[in-house]
């Protein structure tokens, strides 16, 4: 167990790009780049031991400059969608880029997924952990206020890949943090994910409009095709679902406190992927636009070939005075710990 580092490429302006390795003492092995602060890959075992990488993504550092759909990064100042790109804060309207058709996305076009992050590596306590910070100046993005941000990833010996997010600001600003990977338990490019298992523990979610911002309504999932209360596989009511599954479910139990999620296993392979969140919400997006995309070994991605599980805020929360608030002030601290559980069955 131990955590290394190698060199993965670099940008057209010469800054290198390092990519981390930690490995705990059961063999899963994670790797993770300064860049984006991105997830690269998870190895971990099936039923009998084997190993796979269980991570979508990229051989090679130029794909993530260049193709990328937010494969492992962290997303940031505000991950998913803001509302014609715009809110009003103290009584200050602020313009964001549209870069999702009228919508802002994820940060915008230069978001904290293609930022190089400082990176410091070490081991706590027996356990390999990378503290990676970011400072976001005032007016990046068009978001008021210089943000410093820490994001600290550690592999634990039970199995647990875990992500503690903090942010202080100088001046009042939307924050909303998550990471952004996608997964496949069965293995990294091996097909759809359509029968991978899924239990959300939510029993209220979202509604959206044609452009996926949220009506402003929480309504209970009681005979909707997006309930997954109970374990179904993904696959046997997507079709009920118009594009596919990008859903923001309000989680059950108090926000604040560390609780389970959601709970995805691969029947096949026996690979089981639990997480906990103190998070209020959790995003469901079903890999819906992956065709036409070459992962790892140049093997093609098709639609649904990864799923993510994205803790988080309400989209567009910055917009809607009835969803619990992201705004985040001076003297004020913003905490997020999200714990990425593997198992078997």
């Amino acid at each position: 167990m131990g955590i290394t580092k190698a060199a993965f490429g670099s940008l057209p302006d010469g800054r290198s790009v390092d990519i981390y390795t930690l490995t705990n003492s059961n063999g899963i092995r994670v790797r993770i780049m300064n860049y984006g602060g991105t997830l690269v890959s998870l190895e971990a075992p099936d039923r009998t031991g084997k190993m796979a990488d269980v991570v979508l993504g990229f051989d090679s550092f130029d794909r993530y400059v260049k193709d990328s759909p937010h494969f492992g990064c962290i997303t940031g100042r505000f991950a998913n969608r803001i509302a014609h790109g715009r809110f009003t804060l103290d009584g200050v309207e602020y313009k964001l880029a549209k870069n999702d058709g009228e919508n802002h996305l994820h940060g915008g076009l230069v978001g904290f997924d293609k930022k190089i992050w400082q990176v410091e590596a070490s081991e706590v306590k027996g356990v390999p952990t990378l503290k990676c910070t970011y400072r976001s100046p005032d007016g990046e993005e068009n978001f008021p206020g210089n943000l410093d941000v820490t994001v600290v990833y550690t592999l634990s010996d039970s199995n647990e890949w875990a992500i503690e997010y903090s942010a202080v600001t100088d001046k009042a600003t939307p924050v909303n943090l998550t990471n952004h990977t996608y997964w496949d338990l069965a293995g990294e490019g091996t097909g759809d994910i359509l029968d991978h298992e899924m239990q959300i523990f939510a029993s209220r979610y979202t509604p959206v409009d044609s452009g996926l911002i949220p009506t402003g309504e929480v309504r209970t999932l009681d005979a909707s095709p997006l309930d997954f209360r109970t374990s179904t596989p993904i696959g046997a009511r997507i079709a009920q679902v118009e594009g596919g599954y990008d859903h923001n479910y309000v989680l059950d139990g108090p926000t604040g406190s560390l609780k389970l999620a959601a709970r995805a296993c691969d029947p096949k392979s026996g690979r089981v992927l639990e997480v906990s969140t103190t998070e209020p919400a959790i995003q469901l997006y079903t890999g819906n636009f992956l065709g036409g995309f070459s992962g790892k070994k140049g093997v093609p991605y098709g639609q649904h070939f990864g799923f993510c599980l994205e803790t988080q805020h309400y989209p567009d929360s910055v917009n809607q005075p009835d969803f619990p608030s992201v705004i985040l002030r001076p003297g004020q601290t913003y905490r997020h710990v999200t714990v990425h559980k593997f198992l078997t069955a």
